[in-house]
């Protein structure tokens, strides 16, 4: 694992071949305590891309970059003392190529890396035009007058899940055509959180009617809960024998003030009879050990992310209709409500016969989305000589 920043500094250069020995950062962009759970999943993928640059032939050395004024270390959810965290200004003239992910570089700090022959990525990888858009209808301030967008990028890379419904976007504000790039994810920092859990925080046999567990992140329209409580309710109709108990988390707010959907709700029989509760945020690891048998999700032009990956490489049932991962867990098409509801009895039925060869599945499949994946690490060591060819915009 090359992380260290004692390399001599390199002349700028602004043509030539693919160059080996690249010194690359990642950007992080902490904001304030106690951030969002969005937040802290940019940051984990800021790491997770630093860990898979760190296995390419052509890098000498892949770090982190904190670009705000906070302590680099500040409300991260790693130790870093093992993975550590730089400030730009310790850095800022050891730089090949500089990935802007969790953190914005300002039009000062651009120029300044331009100057010195600096390569400047944007890596995109959340729903931008979705954020955008809730943004302007629904008065969700982005920055307005304050917004900067970065027009001098040599590249932007976008990660598959959100290339459908943000690539337009971010091409015409940046204006440079857009990669897709492969996504990246590591169990690591799950099993750390998961130390000092029952079973290590894996999945295990209980007897039993189910407890079913809704934990979409509910800030947007990509990951709502409303589909998952519709199917865990039909399949209560179904077999209520078969189920224990709902829980449907990062939702505190709208059962309590939302007028509208306490109505929805009022008409489930779920609720009616004393079967689920609607609670804030939980840790995801915690809530899965103690209070979970089944996850139902739902997505809208989002058909990857952490969380899924998490639920599956732990063990647990995770019934989805995440298109780009439709081989994890126990899969339903689109917005089916009925087959999801299917698809969620036969799994709490057949699931506890096989739970120990269904997570070696999960995690064999998983693999490819690992940092140390010979295909992944290709893609970005052949993306970073592309990058060297080009002249600097």
């Amino acid at each position: 694992m090359r992380i260290g920043l004692d390399a001599p500094t390199r002349a700028p250069r602004t043509h030539g071949g693919p160059r080996s020995g690249l010194r690359v950062a990642i950007t992080l962009g902490p904001r304030e305590p106690h951030e969002g759970p969005w937040r802290k999943s940019i940051e984990q993928s800021a790491m997770f891309l630093c860990l898979a640059l760190q296995q390419a032939d052509n890098v000498q050395s892949a770090f982190l970059v904190n670009v705000t004024d906070l302590a680099p270390d500040h409300g991260l959810p790693w130790d870093t003392r093992w993975q550590p965290v730089f400030s730009f200004e310790e850095v800022r003239d050891r730089l090949d190529v500089v990935i802007e992910l969790g953190g914005q570089l300002d039009a000062q700090r651009t120029e300044y890396l331009k100057r010195r022959g600096t390569r400047l990525v944007s890596y995109c990888c959340g729903p931008e035009y979705v954020s955008a858009m809730q943004a302007v209808q629904f008065e969700r301030r982005l920055r307005g007058r304050d917004l900067f967008v970065n027009q001098r990028y040599d590249a932007v890379w976008i990660i598959p899940q959100v290339a459908e419904n943000s690539r337009g976007f971010v091409e015409v504000l940046r204006h440079r055509r857009a990669k897709v790039v492969p996504f990246v994810w590591d169990p690591v920092l799950l099993e750390r959180r998961c130390e000092g859990l029952r079973a290590g925080g894996l999945y295990r046999p209980r007897q039993g009617p189910a407890r079913l567990s809704v934990m979409e992140s509910n800030v947007d329209v990509v990951n709502f809960c409303l589909y998952p409580v519709l199917i865990a309710e039909q399949a209560y109709r179904c077999r209520p024998d078969a189920l224990r108990f709902l829980h449907v988390t990062n939702c505190e707010r709208f059962a309590s003030t939302n007028e509208d959907f306490i109505a929805i709700m009022s008409y489930l029989d779920l609720v009616r009879d004393g079967k689920a509760s609607f609670i804030g945020r939980h840790d995801t690891p915690e809530f899965l050990a103690e209070m979970t048998d089944a996850v139902i999700s739902h997505q809208w032009s989002n058909p990857l992310n952490e969380f899924y990956l998490e639920v599956c490489w732990q063990g647990y049932p995770l019934i989805h209709n995440a298109t780009m991962c439709h081989d994890l867990g126990y899969y339903y098409p689109g917005n089916d409500v009925e087959r999801g509801a299917q698809v969620l009895l036969e799994a709490l039925a057949g699931h506890d016969r096989a739970w120990e060869s269904y997570r070696e599945r999960q995690r064999h499949a998983i693999a490819r989305y690992l940092p140390r994946s010979p295909a992944v690490v290709r893609a970005y060591a052949d993306l970073l000589d592309e990058l060297m060819l080009c002249p600097l915009h």
